[in-house]
């Protein structure tokens, strides 16, 4: 019973951590990620884009 909660326990940790990072990320969930940066602003996969305050610089990815 105590290993399995313990389990539990991890298991919910790292789905919360996994998501505040997609979160906080420019282009994450179903905009597919960062295509390339276009004047200090992230385009996204799908051809938006980012509306992170971030800038971006032409290495960025």
């Amino acid at each position: 019973m105590k290993k399995s909660l313990i389990a539990l326990i991890g298991i919910v940790m790292a789905v919360v951590s996994t998501q505040s990072v997609a979160t906080n990320y420019p282009c994450s969930g179903k905009k597919g990620g960062v295509s390339h940066c276009e004047n200090g602003k992230f385009v996204c996969k799908d051809g938006s884009v980012s509306k992170s305050k971030k800038i971006c610089t032409t290495n960025s990815r």
